[in-house]
C-alpha cells in the first residue's frame, strides 16, 4: 500500500524541522509496516511508509539521485520490466530491481512526461533539485489517494488527511460546505473534508515551485461507440483481462485476492489462480464479512442472497487456499 507525504517550504530551513516530517511519515505507519525513511533538505522535506512488494531490500524510500532529484511513491508501475529496458539502451544506470527506481529515472529522462509511459497505478512526488521544484502526480483513475495543503511559502502533502494535519500549519476546520459534501453520495472533484486541502485529481499533475501552484489534466476518460460483435468484444474484454493480471502479479512476496463473490473479483480470481497455477503456485484468496451474516441474511433491493456461497464455490473451482 505504502504512504507518502512531504513538505515543501522556500521560506523555512526545514532542515531544523526534521521532527515534523517524522510526525507526518508516522501517521501512515498502518499503510507500510515494512520501513519507514525521510529526505530533508532546506526546502523540502519528504516521507515514506513501505509495504514492501518488489525489491523488498533495495526499493527503500525516499529515493534520490544525487543532484538531480528526490522521490516519495505509492503504487506499482507495471510495465517497468519494459520501461527498464527502455531506459537502460538510453543510457541509465540501475542500481535496484525496483519499480520506484524506474519511475525517478523515466522522469530524469522524460521530465513529467514520464505519465504517458506509465501503466500502474501510482500517487507520486518528486522533488526537481535542479529546478526546485516539486511534481505531484496521480494515476489515470485515481486508485491511489493524494491530498495537498498550500501554505503561504510551499505545499503540505499526503497519501492521507491526516498526515498533512500532523503539521502544525494545517488547520483542522471542517466548514459548512465540507459538512454538506459529507452528508452526501457523492462528491465534489478534489473535496478532502478539511477546508484548505485538496485532492490531487485523478490524471492530474500538479507542480509547486517559488511562482506558486500549478495543475494539469494529462488524461481523461473518453467516451466511444462501442462497434465490436459479442464475440469480438468476449475475446477483447477476456485479453485485456489476462494481461492487466498478470502484470499485477509481479511481486517478491506472496500473492493474494479479495474474493467478494462477485462477477469481478471472481473473474480475477479465476485468471491469477490459473497463472500461479502454471508456476507451481496456489493463489490465496481473502473475504471479509459479519458474523452471522450469511444465517440472518434478509435480501433487500441491493442483494437478494448473501455473498458466502458464491465466494465458497469459486475458492472450490480454482482451488485457491482461501
Amino acid at each position: 500500500m505504502c504512504g507518502i507525504a512531504g513538505w515543501v517550504s522556500f521560506g523555512t530551513d526545514l532542515t531544523q524541522r526534521r521532527e515534523v516530517i517524522d510526525a507526518m511519515t508516522a501517521t501512515m505507519a498502518c499503510r507500510g509496516p515494512d520501513d519507514s525513511g525521510t529526505w530533508v533538505r532546506p526546502q523540502v522535506a519528504l516521507g515514506h511508509r513501505r509495504l514492501a512488494i518488489i525489491d523488498l531490500p533495495g526499493g527503500r524510500q525516499p529515493m534520490a539521485e544525487a543532484g538531480l532529484a528526490a522521490m516519495v511513491y505509492s503504487g506499482e508501475a507495471y510495465n517497468f520490466t519494459e520501461l527498464r529496458e527502455e531506459l537502460s539502451k538510453r543510457g541509465h544506470k540501475f542500481e535496484t530491481d525496483s519499480d520506484t527506481e524506474v519511475v525517478l529515472h523515466g522522469y530524469l529522462e522524460w521530465g513529467d512526461e514520464v505519465v504517458d509511459h506509465l501503466n500502474g497505478m501510482y500517487a507520486f512526488a518528486i522533488w526537481d533539485e535542479r529546478d526546485e521544484k516539486l511534481v505531484m502526480i496521480r494515476d489515470r483513475m485515481g486508485i491511489k489517494p493524494f491530498y495537498y495543503y498550500p501554505t503561504p511559502d510551499g505545499v503540505l502533502f499526503g497519501s492521507e488527511p491526516k498526515a498533512i494535519l500532523a503539521n502544525p500549519l494545517a488547520r483542522k476546520v471542517v466548514d459548512t460546505d465540507g459538512l454538506r459534501e459529507l452528508m452526501t453520495m457523492t462528491k465534489t472533484p478534489g473535496w478532502s473534508l478539511w477546508k484548505g486541502m485538496y485532492e490531487v485529481g485523478p490524471g492530474t499533475i500538479v507542480t509547486v515551485d517559488r511562482s506558486g501552484i500549478r495543475t494539469r489534466t494529462y488524461w481523461k476518460l473518453d467516451a466511444k461507440q462501442h462497434t465490436d460483435d459479442q464475440e469480438t468484444t468476449v475475446e477483447r474484454v477476456r485479453e485485456l483481462m489476462t494481461d492487466i493480471v498478470h502484470r499485477q502479479l509481479i511481486a517478491d512476496v506472496p500473492r493474494c485476492v479479495l474474493l467478494s463473490g462477485g462477477l469481478d473479483s471472481s473473474a480475477v480470481t479465476g485468471l491469477a489462480a490459473a497463472r500461479l497455477a502454471e508456476q507451481g503456485e496456489r493463489l490465496r484468496t481473502f473475504s471479509v464479512d459479519f458474523q452471522g451474516q450469511e444465517d440472518n441474511f434478509q435480501p433487500d433491493e441491493m442483494r437478494d442472497t448473501p455473498d458466502s456461497p458464491f465466494i465458497r464455490d469459486v475458492a472450490q473451482l480454482v482451488g485457491s487456499d482461501h
